[in-house]
């Protein structure tokens, strides 16, 4: 696939995937990359330097919220983040916007002449 057409699509999704993966439970950044990886294959197999800056923004927005674990003995520290009812809301609309966005395309796509 066209490395350039790639990145563009993927870049419009992943704050929705990210969100729908925050809606499912609070997780923190490395269970979030690898929960991309396992469900959306390579296509959605990031680096911390892509996932970080969209967690960074859906905080700002007020979509997600994060916390510091408490440590005990040797444990390190995590920062979790989960999604406010602000970002439930925004989620439900992203999707319903995606569903209609894949309809048409298809229809584009599949449209025969």
């Amino acid at each position: 696939m066209n490395a350039k057409y790639e990145r563009q699509l993927k870049k419009g999704v992943f704050e929705i995937l990210v969100l729908k993966l925050l809606s499912e439970g609070e997780k923190y950044g490395y269970e979030l990359l690898m929960e991309l990886k396992e469900r959306g294959g390579e296509m959605f197999a990031v680096k911390e330097g892509t996932l970080y800056p969209i967690l960074y923004r859906l905080e700002d927005d007020g979509l997600a919220s994060s916390r510091w674990s408490r440590t005990e003995g040797r444990e390190i520290s995590r920062k979790y983040y989960s999604i406010t009812p602000k970002g439930r809301g925004e989620l439900s609309e992203l999707m319903e916007l995606w569903r209609s966005f894949e309809k048409n395309v298809s229809g584009i796509l599949e449209e025969k002449r």
